[in-house]
């Protein structure tokens, strides 16, 4: 194991082990160099990528501290490999989707107020007026995920925000025929708030279910064909 790596796990394991708790500041670096057996270069160096994890968090002029480790606050890190994920990896990401998602909706349908289902609707309205993919999925996430955060869960919201990668999206929707594919996929957004509006559940799982599965079985016939849909501009 490389010294930064020994160093990154070190400090996980003082956190796991209740030594460094949320919102403590770490010790000096020469004091926790020395307290590791390391040096203070590979300390700085673990100091940053765990910096990066969003474990840790550095305040200027203040010193290094850990992070308030809240789950939705570590999932952000996930989003960069969503937003690069293709081919087969991409539909994993959907499969994924299409588990969590309709159930969330469903979640959502009993928590919905007349207010959120407006501005919903607003949502829709303006996808139907987009002038370019780029704007069209833009919308298209923004109405997913705004259906999710009426859950209350940050977690859950997180997760489908990663699962819902912008670029993975505007990669499929150009890989389709994409005035077909859009049409469809305005008609498969109303059934679904139609659900919500009804605060139907069950339903609302339904056109969810739909909606995801379209787009991971035009996917996967892509990939079973040989083709990989286009890098996004």
């Amino acid at each position: 194991m490389a010294l930064t790596d020994e160093a990154i796990e070190n400090i996980k394991a003082m956190i796991v082990a209740g030594e460094l708790a949320p919102g403590s500041r770490l010790p000096k670096e020469d004091v926790l160099a020395c307290q590791l057996g390391l040096s203070r270069s590979s300390l700085r160096e673990a100091v940053r990528a765990l910096t990066a994890m969003r474990i840790l968090v550095t305040r200027q002029g203040d010193g290094t501290y850990v992070s308030s480790l809240e789950p939705h606050l570590l999932l952000e890190t996930l989003s960069f490999a969503a937003d690069v994920s293709q081919g087969r990896a991409a539909l994993q990401l959907l499969q994924v989707r299409r588990l969590m998602e309709p159930a969330a909706t469903a979640l959502a349908a009993t928590a919905l107020t007349p207010d959120d289902l407006e501005e919903l609707g607003g949502i829709l309205a303006r996808s139907r007026t987009a002038a370019t993919v780029d704007e069209f999925v833009a919308h298209d996430i923004a109405f997913h995920l705004r259906i999710v955060e009426a859950v209350g869960n940050p977690v859950l919201s997180m997760l489908l925000r990663v699962l819902s990668a912008r670029t993975q999206r505007v990669r499929i929707v150009r890989g389709t025929r994409t005035q077909r594919s859009v049409e469809r996929a305005h008609a498969e957004h109303d059934e679904i708030l139609r659900a919500l509006r009804a605060h139907d559940a069950l339903l609302a799982a339904s056109a969810a279910t739909v909606h995801v599965a379209a787009v991971e079985h035009w996917l996967a016939g892509s990939l079973a064909d040989g083709d990989e849909p286009p890098a996004a501009d």
